[in-house]
């Protein structure tokens, strides 16, 4: 069988291409911020809303995305109020959404396994509706970054200096947190909400080992997701492998191996 001609399988290339190319563009700003865990974050917040969608018979991948919108704007919120301490804002929004996801799996148990597989991903299941929400995000995000990269590559390695020069610095925060929650909320179906994270941060960690200049590092950076994500699905295609899983194995693996060329040979 040849499993290019099966329509699943080019509706999770096309998803998986999507999604990696705007992951990482969105992963690199969330590393230079330092805030490379609010993917898990966000991650279990959606999580919380897929579950009240199927409860309550709307479309759960939607219901998670405004979940995931609502909670990055309390981020912000949150990291404003504590500055000194602003990795507080993402453990409290976490345990919220954990809460939250666990009270409304016990009040509609009956839907309890169409919700696990929001956890592991179901790429396979990608629908046409899924597609046009992940595409939209995707073009949303490529046109975000284009035009506003000038601002954003200042105000990530020099806030302070952005807010003196008149940037409007709390706008583009809580835009790229928001824009962070967007990603999240439709990667959860391709690569599941335990493993969302690694798509925002590996890809960013391999290209800071071979990049010579930020903009060197966001190209780098799509290139390793993007080669990961289509190698993974291959290989979980021809060898019948969870493929969110396999993707993120074949980003661990690529890392390995950057580090091994670099400094293995040194040892």
């Amino acid at each position: 069988m040849d499993i290019f001609a099966e329509y699943f399988f080019q509706r999770a290339l096309i998803g998986g291409a999507l999604i990696g190319l705007a992951a990482p563009l969105m992963g690199v700003f969330l590393v230079l911020r330092r805030l490379s865990m609010i993917g898990d974050t966000l991650a279990h917040v959606s999580i919380a809303g897929i579950a009240l969608g199927f409860l309550l018979g709307i479309y759960p991948l939607g219901v998670g995305l405004v979940f995931a919108l609502l909670a990055s704007y309390g981020i912000e919120r949150l990291r404003r109020a504590y500055r000194t301490y602003a990795e507080l804002s993402i453990a409290i929004i976490m345990s919220g959404g954990v809460a939250l996801a666990t009270m409304l799996f016990t009040l509609g148990r009956g839907f309890n396994m169409n919700v696990m597989s929001y956890f592991f991903g179901s790429i396979y299941t990608l629908d046409y509706t899924d597609l046009a929400v992940v595409g939209a995000v995707t073009v949303l995000i490529v046109v975000m970054v284009a035009v506003n990269y000038k601002e954003m590559f200042l105000m990530f390695f020099d806030e302070d200096a952005a807010g003196v020069s008149g940037l409007p610095v709390r706008a583009y925060n809580i835009m790229i947190t928001m824009l962070t929650a967007l990603v999240i909320s439709v990667s959860i179906k391709i690569v599941g909400a335990l493993l969302v994270s690694s798509l925002l941060t590996i890809p960013v960690a391999c290209s800071l080992l071979v990049a010579r200049s930020f903009r060197h590092s966001v190209l780098w950076s799509v290139l390793f997701a993007e080669a990961a994500v289509l190698l993974g699905l291959v290989a979980a295609g021809i060898w019948d492998l969870a493929p969110g899983a396999t993707v993120v194995l074949v980003l661990i693996a690529i890392l390995i191996g950057i580090l091994f060329i670099k400094r293995g040979f040194k040892l």
